[in-house]
């Protein structure tokens, strides 16, 4: 093989809290990837409080920076503030890279100059990084202009993002006001006026806490999602054909939120856990209200109802009703 006498070099942001062991394995996911056309340059934002973290950053060569400030966007911030490499490149401080990350990314980029960023495939993991789900997306629309889909349930993981270095100098940093979905805000921005490409390489183990295991997150998280849409839907209101169009697009925006919140609702009524249940029904309420209300005069939500205010009169979900739900 032919190795070109320049590397390609990128810098790599990590925003991390709290988790050292599993940044050991990111930072090592990184390094691994590695050769001599393809060199990182790992920034790290740390706002936690674990001492050893720093340590951790320096043993694979990385450069560390220390903020009090709460919330990814702002350790993130820190570590973007220095980028200086051609591209630029993320990961969660839980996830890890997998083999065929970055390379196809700047090869697409190479071949289409007008393109300002490259999204990859994410392959969903347990908390023990074991894959439970098949890579996606499977596609993208082939014109780069991924903004609508973006704007309508498509959240792209940060992890699997490249972005051409000079887009940093135009769309700024990440809003440090959002605690959640600052990442999205940002590749927004860039979806907003410039063509993404995607590529169909499996890129991250994105690892997924337990449906139920962070409830308060999810509905925090939701408020976000609202705001942010609503910020980039205003901005770019020539993109939708008709206000129903823009409302329609709102609605996919938040039904993952909604769909999770249905779904704990009727896990824990069904494991007789009432309060946990009605919880979960009502954060799906505030999510999309009519929807809710909508849903739990069907099946099989009303056996979600009957097992929350009627406990034992109830029959369990079918596998039928249960699979319709899930869908």
């Amino acid at each position: 093989m032919t190795v070109p006498p320049n590397p390609r070099f990128v810098s790599v942001i990590i925003g991390t809290r709290n988790r050292p062991d599993m940044l050991r394995k990111a930072l090592a996911s990184i390094r691994a990837i590695e050769g001599p056309d393809l060199k990182f340059e790992i920034l790290v934002g740390d706002n936690g409080t674990t001492p050893e973290t720093a340590g951790i950053v320096a043993e694979f060569g990385g450069i560390y920076d220390k903020t009090d400030v709460y919330g990814c966007p702002a350790a993130r911030n820190l570590a973007l503030r220095r980028v200086s490499g051609e591209f630029i490149a993320f990961i969660d401080d839980d996830d890890v890279w997998l083999p065929g990350h970055v390379r196809p990314h700047i090869a697409f980029l190479d071949a289409h100059p007008d393109y300002e960023a490259v999204f990859g495939q994410i392959i969903t993991a347990d908390e023990n990084l074991n894959p439970i789900a098949l890579p996606w997306p499977e596609k993208l629309p082939a014109n780069g202009d991924v903004f609508r889909p973006m704007m309508s349930g498509y959240f792209p993981q940060v992890g699997a993002t490249v972005v051409r270095g000079r887009a940093l100098a135009k769309y700024g940093l990440m809003d440090e006001a959002l605690i959640g979905d600052s990442d999205w805000d940002w590749q927004l921005r860039i979806a907003g006026d410039n063509k993404i490409g995607h590529v169909q390489e499996p890129c991250v183990l994105f690892r997924q806490r337990k449906k139920g295991a962070f409830n308060a997150l999810q509905l925090r998280r939701a408020g976000y999602t609202r705001r942010i849409f609503i910020r980039h839907a205003l901005a770019n209101r020539k993109r939708w054909g008709s206000a129903l169009e823009m409302i329609r697009s709102y609605f996919e925006s938040v039904s993952t939120y909604y769909s999770y919140f249905m779904d704990v609702a009727a896990d824990r009524a069904m494991s007789g856990d009432r309060v946990g249940a009605a919880k979960a029904l009502a954060s799906a309420f505030w999510v999309l209200p009519t929807r809710t209300v909508r849903a739990l005069l069907g099946r099989p939500h009303r056996t979600t109802l009957a097992n929350i205010f009627l406990p034992g009169a109830a029959r369990p979900l079918s596998e039928d009703a249960g699979q319709a739900h899930r869908g």
